[in-house]
């Protein structure tokens, strides 16, 4: 079973937000788990557990070659003694990159697909083709998201959470937004920050939000311009906005995501959209095992 450590909470003390009277807390979900970080660590908790109830010994799920998914999900099976199994969207490359590397080392066997066939995975030929290959597994989506993910991040608020005003996640596939969203406060707004280019995410949460039934208290928004060109794109704002704060006040972050995120943060607060007063909490989901890999790629530092 994965045992979470204490989640600390880090006030941010910026400028822009003393000048607006605004608070900014940070809810370090990557300290959660030494391994198992941030926001995945609710995502595979209960899904984990299931797989072990139902007597399975191995946990197939899907990732691109930088995924944190990945990373989380053969740390996760190591852990609690399953074996894993990560199908690997592209071409293998040698050397193995850090998030590849890592998850090997853990256990997980690595298989590749080409994107072509990685684009139709959901498909029931695909799917059987898996079965076929490796016999009974249990089979976790791509990103972690299902009904037993959004049961583990809708925990992710708690009673402290209470004081807060509006709540601020990076969206990827969507199962976080949608765990908070279920345990939003009445006085509460989230707002979500896309990391992928386009109004489809809209759409997308909406269903996610319709298939599992959740009602929800508060309210909700999803930001979609602060997304830097498309997934894991980037510019040197993006960059330079992360170097400040992890020089300034310590605090990590990572330009796929919490990176973006911020800057949604800092962004609403400037246009004036976050009345004086507010209080928000802006949670760190993890996703900082894909840094030094970014580095790599790039030629960079993120300090």
């Amino acid at each position: 079973m994965l045992i979470p450590q204490h989640i600390p909470y880090q006030s941010i003390q910026h400028p822009l937000f003393q000048e607006k009277g605004i608070e900014l807390t940070v809810k370090r979900l990557d300290l959660v788990h030494g391994d198992v970080s941030g926001n995945k660590f609710f995502k595979l908790q209960y899904n984990l557990q299931e797989a072990i109830a139902q007597g399975y010994s191995r946990i197939l799920t899907f990732g691109g070659a930088y995924s944190n998914h990945i990373h989380a999900t053969a740390a996760a099976c190591h852990l609690v003694g399953l074996e894993s199994i990560g199908i690997i969207r592209g071409e293998q490359s040698s050397p193995l990159n850090p998030t590849l590397r890592f998850a090997q080392e853990k256990g997980m066997q690595l298989h590749y697909w080409d994107r072509s066939k990685y684009r139709n995975k959901q498909r029931p030929e695909m799917l059987q083709e898996l079965l076929d290959a490796f016999g009974d597994v249990y089979i976790v989506p791509e990103g972690g998201t299902n009904a037993l993910a959004i049961k583990g991040t809708a925990e992710i608020l708690t009673s402290e959470d209470k004081q807060f005003s509006h709540i601020f996640t990076a969206i990827g596939t969507g199962g976080t937004f949608a765990g908070l969203v279920s345990s939003l406060q009445s006085h509460q707004k989230l707002l979500g920050v896309s990391a992928l280019k386009g109004d489809f995410m809209v759409k997308e949460i909406d269903e996610l939000i319709q298939k599992h039934k959740i009602k929800f208290q508060g309210s909700c928004d999803i930001l979609l311009d602060y997304h830097f060109g498309g997934y894991a794109k980037w510019n040197h704002e993006l960059l330079d906005l992360i170097r400040e704060f992890k020089k300034s006040y310590g605090l990590p972050l990572d330009p796929v995501y919490t990176g973006k995120m911020m800057a949604a943060v800092l962004g609403e607060v400037k246009k004036g959209t976050i009345p004086t007063g507010s209080k928000i909490l802006a949670v760190q989901t993890g996703g900082l095992q894909g840094v030094k890999g970014f580095e790599d790629r790039i030629g960079v530092s993120l300090g």
